[in-house]
């Protein structure tokens, strides 16, 4: 699409930790200046921010948009056009699609596809398998935003068990290790304990015992004590205990991110949800690790306001409406988020639990030192112009219709939030005005400072 400029003007600017009330001028794609006052160039869009809030975009460390082999979920296209609706401008995908992504070819073939389609920017993680350790051996620091290990169950050949396997992986990987924690023998003990108890019929509200605490928290040290041996770059994704928080440092600084050995994440859905939401939404929000107790719930909450959680992600994993309706066993795990998820974060603030700082620092700041992106992740003169601007005072019901996602539903439908997002930009491009979201693939292939 053409490069225009536009400013956004009189808008409450948060950035860094520092509010302030001015001006963003965006021009060629790239904040041009950011102040007070600013003229608007000639030929300029002008968007009036007064009395709303304008933030850098939110970067999605990890999210699974299912393309290649599993569109009928949904595909890159129409899940990075929900993340744009939803001020995610950046996103992270996961490699557990059809075929897997665990070869250089595979990693390419999906680079090549979002640069036709997605209208967020992108990047993607190499897959770990009992098998391609060569592969990772010889992958290119900038190729992948990092490797991901799943330490419990998934799909194919992608549960890597093999210890001498594991200790190579962290031994050998040039860009940050991101791990699903849960041990699979654990949860395969407590599957076949409900089955014998219940048949078919084993009741949803079990997930949380089923996928339990203790089968996160052993996988979570093991990840660990492979990284604290090797010196590896580990990040664990979708804490979902109290006890394992118990595990990390308290007061990470944003500073320290970008060299730090391990750090943790928090998904929204375990900030939102507890247990005792399974009584009225079911599957809905059956997801792995498992939404857990309200304890949990506040803990990683508390986790968030300490810094002892880095990074807030989504975790986005659409099924379609029909697959969620199926018996336990047959239901999948994964829940649609990504339309949602900020303005999720919002409710947090509404209720006093997060400062808007703390959320844009774990959205967007700190995403960015983890992995080490290149000039986004802030609102910076020079920096693209990923923008999102939301209106806190502008209350949002969820509906049906206004949903984007292929497998339209969300376990938020009917609900309404205290926020909208009102306008997103990707790159300098208006991509979301509030109502309508572009289908242009205006996204970019991220960069990165390694």
């Amino acid at each position: 699409m053409p490069m225009t400029s536009t400013l956004i003007s009189n808008a409450e600017i948060l950035n860094e930790g520092i509010r302030q009330t001015g001006d963003l001028l965006i021009e060629n794609g790239r904040i041009a200046k950011i102040g007070g006052s600013i003229t608007a160039p000639a030929g300029a869009t002008v968007i009036d921010g007064t009395g709303k809030l304008l933030i850098p975009g939110m970067i999605d460390d990890q999210v699974h948009f299912r393309e290649p082999g599993l569109t009928a979920k949904g595909s890159m296209a129409t899940e990075s056009r929900a993340a744009v609706a939803g001020g995610i401008t950046s996103f992270m995908e996961m490699p557990n699609v059809n075929p897997q992504t665990t070869n250089i070819e595979a990693l390419e073939a999906k680079y090549d596809r979002a640069a036709e389609v997605s209208v967020a920017n992108y990047s993607f993680y190499l897959g770990a398998t009992n098998d391609n350790l060569d592969v990772i051996k010889t992958l290119d620091p900038n190729a992948a935003c990092g490797i991901k290990i799943f330490m419990g169950a998934s799909t194919g050949n992608m549960l890597v068990d093999n210890k001498e396997t594991l200790a190579g992986i962290f031994a050998n990987a040039k860009v940050p290790v991101l791990t699903h924690c849960e041990d699979s023998p654990m949860i395969a003990a407590n599957e076949a304990a409900a089955r014998a108890k219940y048949g078919e019929a084993v009741p949803i509200h079990l997930h949380g015992e089923i996928r339990s605490r203790e089968a996160c928290i052993k996988s979570t040290k093991m990840a660990m004590e492979l990284a604290k041996e090797h010196g590896t770059k580990l990040h664990i994704l979708h804490i979902s205990t109290a006890e394992e928080l118990a595990l990390f440092e308290e007061g990470t600084s944003l500073a320290s991110l970008k060299d730090a050995n391990i750090t943790a994440e928090a998904c929204v859905h375990h900030l939102f949800y507890s247990d005792e939401d399974y009584q009225t939404l079911g599957a809905q929000i059956k997801c792995n690790p498992s939404v857990k107790t309200e304890r949990d719930r506040l803990a990683l909450l508390d986790a968030v306001r300490r810094d002892i959680i880095d990074v807030i992600a989504t975790d986005h994993a659409p099924h379609t409406w029909e697959e969620k309706q199926g018996t336990y066993f047959k239901a999948p795990s994964g829940v649609p988020l990504v339309q949602h998820a900020l303005l999720s974060l919002f409710e947090h603030y509404h209720a006093g639990a997060l400062s808007l700082e703390t959320i844009v620092q774990k959205t967007s700041h700190a995403v960015a030192e983890r992995f080490n992106l290149k000039d986004r992740g802030y609102l910076r003169e020079g920096y693209h112009a990923d923008l999102v601007l939301v209106d806190l005072n502008a209350p949002q019901k969820i509906d049906k219709d206004d949903l984007l996602y292929k497998c339209q539903w969300s376990p938020l439908e009917g609900r309404t939030l205290r926020s909208s997002i009102t306008g997103t930009w990707v790159n300098g491009v208006h991509v979301y005005d509030g109502k309508h979201a572009t289908t242009e693939p205006v996204g970019q292939r991220m960069a990165f400072n390694r």
